[in-house]
């Protein structure tokens, strides 16, 4: 299977799409042929989850060698449960409890496996080059990552965050991290504003001989490599395996998932596991007040003009959503011409329009909900005092989007929501929304917290309070290159 940009003919193998991240012109690397083809995806059904990732993950990124000792290398152990992505019933919903993973977040099930295919690649290609992973995140991803490559021989990894646009806990995690091959620094500005100056760096940096002397090669953590959207197809097969094991449906029936939504990832994962057969339905997008992805696909007008909100669920505070380019691809008969189009009207206009036919392919599958921030706070209380259930704002959203779209769809489908994050990342707001007097440090709102609902809290998380910041920059979103410059002494 062959890899591809979406702006240009520009191919690759997997191997090289995992390894450079992005391509040269700036496209995302998408399957250059029918994703789906030769995958039979009843075979996973009732396997564990590494059996069903070791499958996925051949099927590809079929250029790697041992992907089965790939999986144990990444997987095993390192999650609180040997099934990795555990399927828990609440109210008349399944959530898919992403969160089990060594830093509390859904990127853990991408960003485990991920250095392990960036090292078996340089093998494999006898790359000898330093692999320098260049990472803008919104608050979970940063994390992730470091907790994947730190101490990684022939890896570097440097890591940027808007300041003041995740949360404390996310703030402390990411500037507690020890390695050191690891930087860490927070940019004035939103995460858009972050996330365009890192891939200008990133465009600028590749184009630099300077680069290649050093012996030195750009690559990147975020879902634009397809190296970390990949293994996130996985966990949907689980979901749909488990609700076979529980008796809910037979193999073959329809199910939906929500989908809290950012960078759209986290979504598109599922659309790939739908083009390699899983009998999914409908994928609902959920957005919370920054809901330009909710407006795109109602209306085919892809809008970044608009007032931009920081809410409690931080990782969706997006308005520039990357990987919407790889369905654009998809959706648009895979023309590369016409998603360039789209990219340069976004950059240039702060807008570009879809033509109704194009949008008509997208929702066959992708419907649309949103949620205020009002009711995210309502939801993670109501969800508590009903169910007995604590999530964290982001699922909350998600939570909300499946009972307005299960109110527009009345039958027997089930509903499946991925939860991202655990609700201990997010003390503010899961302390208000339970009763609690939101007072002290965030780590006493979690103490507070744990005394009331009895939840564990992870690890993780509950060490944080005992460790020292390491990395306090603070930049100006001018100076990502010259930073990044100055780390890699270039």
């Amino acid at each position: 299977m062959d890899y591809r940009s979406t702006r240009s003919e520009f191919r690759c193998n997997c191997l090289d799409a995992v390894l450079k991240g992005i391509a040269p012109d700036g496209g995302l690397f998408i399957s250059d042929s029918d994703i789906g083809k030769g995958f039979d995806w009843k075979s996973v059904i009732g396997l564990n989850t590494l059996g069903m990732a070791e499958k996925i993950l051949s099927h590809l990124l079929p250029d790697f060698k041992d992907m089965k000792d790939l999986v144990n290398k990444a997987y095993k152990g390192k999650f609180e449960t040997e099934d990795l992505t555990p399927l828990v019933k609440v109210g008349d919903k399944y959530v898919l409890e992403l969160f089990r993973g060594p830093t509390s977040a859904f990127k853990d099930v991408a960003l485990s496996m991920l250095p392990q295919l960036i090292l078996a690649a340089k093998k494999q290609t006898g790359d000898d080059k330093e692999t320098v992973i260049l990472t803008a995140t919104s608050g979970d991803t940063g994390k992730a990552a470091m907790e994947g490559f730190h101490d990684v021989p022939g890896t570097r990894i440097i890591v940027f965050y808007p300041d003041g646009g995740v949360s404390p806990i996310q703030r402390a995690q990411m500037a507690t991290q020890e390695g050191s091959n690891v930087k860490v620094c927070a940019v004035k500005g939103n995460f858009d504003d972050c996330q365009t100056a890192v891939k200008m760096a990133f465009s600028k940096i590749n184009s630099m001989k300077e680069l290649s002397q050093a012996k030195k090669a750009l690559s990147s953590a975020n879902s634009i490599n397809i190296g970390r959207l990949a293994p996130q197809v996985v966990y949907y097969f689980k979901a749909y395996s488990d609700l076979v094991a529980m008796g809910r449906i037979k193999t073959g029936d329809k199910v939906d998932f929500t989908v809290p939504s950012g960078n759209f990832g986290d979504i598109l994962a599922g659309y790939f596991a739908k083009l390699m057969g899983l009998p999914v339905r409908n994928l609902i997008c959920a957005s919370n007040e920054n809901k330009v992805l909710t407006d795109f696909i109602r209306t085919g007008l892809y809008d970044k003009r608009r007032p931009f909100y920081r809410t409690s669920s931080p990782s969706m505070d997006i308005l520039v959503s990357s990987n919407l380019e790889r369905l654009l691809f998809l959706a648009s008969g895979c023309k590369p011409e016409t998603v360039s189009k789209w990219m340069a009207d976004l950059s240039s206009q702060g807008f570009f329009q879809v033509d109704e036919k194009y949008m008509a392919v997208i929702r066959e599958t992708f419907l649309s909900y949103s949620c205020t921030e009002k009711e995210t706070i309502r939801t993670i209380g109501d969800v508590y005092k009903k169910d007995n259930y604590l999530c964290d704002p982001h699922t909350a959203v998600g939570m909300k989007v499946a009972d307005d779209y299960k109110k527009d769809n009345k039958d027997d489908v089930p509903m499946i929501v991925l939860s991202t994050a655990s609700p201990y990342k997010f003390p503010t707001p899961v302390s208000e929304a339970i009763g609690l007097a939101v007072q002290g440090s965030e780590f006493e709102q979690i103490k507070a917290i744990n005394k009331k609902t009895g939840v564990p809290v992870p690890k993780n998380l509950s060490s944080l309070e005992s460790k020292k910041a390491i990395h306090n920059d603070v930049i100006d979103r001018e100076n990502i290159l010259k930073y990044v410059l100055s780390v890699l002494g270039i």
